[in-house]
């Protein structure tokens, strides 16, 4: 897949005609480097307009060589990195990441900036009339309810990365979000069951960081794989669907799939079920964002069903993984609910992986945030915010309070 450097610069902001433009949000994070990992594959289909990263500069600097940008955004701190983007518009902080949203060159924006930073930009692009291709599993968690009128209300798409709702839309039929069929009856997102979908409960107490990370299919994120081995992420995933997809929690469900090869099957009124299926390779639905509404050959292996031989299915056991139930509640209860939900899980997932916290303790901590929460309807923005910075300060001092209780 290894193109020269010159080859690829060419795919930089002064290159081909009718070349899509790109902007990619969080291009030095897993999903942003496979994103131009894609691009890379297409070379005269598409060109890169601006890039936007946190702190890791010298990822950013490469990447700003090979694919030619005419904009840097470095939302960390990158006062060391000023030599090499001399010669190209810089902006730094929140504002270069909206910036890089809203580049008048850009025909997509790819969000794969990490966390509740992508609300926002998002937003801003969806304003400026930019298609949107979300892989932020937040903006829609926290603001779909907002997000998603508002993009309908423009008319732009919003494109979804994650593979299961991938999944879904390529098997609704090749429809845009805004014109989805009406008889669908039910969404089966299919879910991994992470690392210790069979371990004994007694023994999920005392598992490490290092054993959660050790994803049995994906390679991801650190806080996504912790999520997808508490379930979290499949019960973010969950409150995503609904809004994306605009049907309710009680036609929404979840499958254990743990060899990762169905995606995710639509089920219609008359009991036919469609699925999706390919090998667990995150550039496939990253591609098909990017290309929709056509499938075009790129970078990945084919599947074959022989090679795998069988597939497995299986109920989520909620009882040891309660992280989906509490997606689905604070889901339900809606407002700033999973704005809570969100922001606390993440405060309990950092806090596990710097070894404060036990396994069992992230959903338990995440319960008792969203047990203190008071919402002040209506929901907007600024209500949004408010309720994450609150629920990371509770969540921060949940977790003291049990320091102190064990000490």
């Amino acid at each position: 897949m290894a193109v020269g450097v010159d080859h690829e610069r060419r795919a930089g902001s002064g290159a081909r005609e009718g070349a899509v433009g790109v902007s990619v949000l969080g291009s030095t994070g897993s999903i942003g480097r496979q994103t131009l990992e894609v691009i890379a594959h297409h070379p005269d289909r598409f060109r890169v307009v601006a890039l936007a990263a946190g702190s890791n500069v010298a990822l950013l600097a490469e990447q700003a060589a090979r694919f030619d940008p005419d904009l840097v955004a470095i939302v960390g701190s990158g006062d060391g990195a000023m030599s090499w983007i001399a010669d190209r518009r810089v902006e730094h902080g929140a504002a270069g990441l909206i910036a890089a949203a809203t580049h008048p060159d850009a025909d997509l924006v790819v969000v794969a900036t990490s966390g509740h930073a992508a609300i926002a930009p998002t937003y801003q692009a969806i304003a400026a009339g930019k298609t949107t291709a979300l892989a932020n599993k937040e903006t829609i968690v926290c603001a779909g309810e907002l997000i998603v009128p508002f993009a309908a209300a423009r008319g732009v798409e919003i494109r979804p990365v994650d593979s299961e709702h991938s999944a879904i839309w390529q098997s609704l039929g090749r429809s845009p979000l805004n014109d989805l069929p009406r008889d669908i009856s039910r969404l089966i997102l299919t879910a991994s069951g992470g690392p210790f979908r069979q371990t004994p409960l007694a023994q999920l107490e005392h598992v490490t960081a290092a054993e959660a990370l050790a994803h049995p299919t994906w390679r991801m994120g650190g806080k996504v794989t912790i999520d997808s081995a508490t379930l979290m992420n499949k019960g973010l995933e969950v409150i995503e669907a609904r809004w994306l997809f605009d049907i309710p929690y009680e036609r929404i469900e979840v499958l254990i799939h743990p060899e990762s090869v169905v995606h995710s099957l639509v089920e219609f009124a008359d009991g036919s079920q469609v699925a999706q299926l390919s090998v667990p390779d995150m550039r496939l639905p990253i591609q098909y964002a990017l290309t929709f509404p056509q499938h075009t050959p790129g970078p990945c292996r084919r599947l074959s069903l022989a090679e795998v031989g069988s597939l497995h299915f299986e109920p989520p056991d909620e009882t040891r993984f309660p992280s989906l139930a509490l997606a689905r509640q604070a889901g339900e209860a809606a407002g700033t609910f999973p704005t809570v939900l969100s922001a606390a899980d993440e405060v309990a997932v950092a806090a596990f992986l710097a070894g404060d916290l036990r396994f069992l303790d992230i959903p338990d901590v995440t319960a008792r945030v969203l047990n203190g929460h008071r919402p002040e309807p209506p929901l907007s923005f600024e209500a949004i915010a408010t309720a994450d910075a609150w629920a990371r300060v509770t969540a921060t001092e949940v977790i003291r309070e049990r320091a102190r209780a064990s000490a």
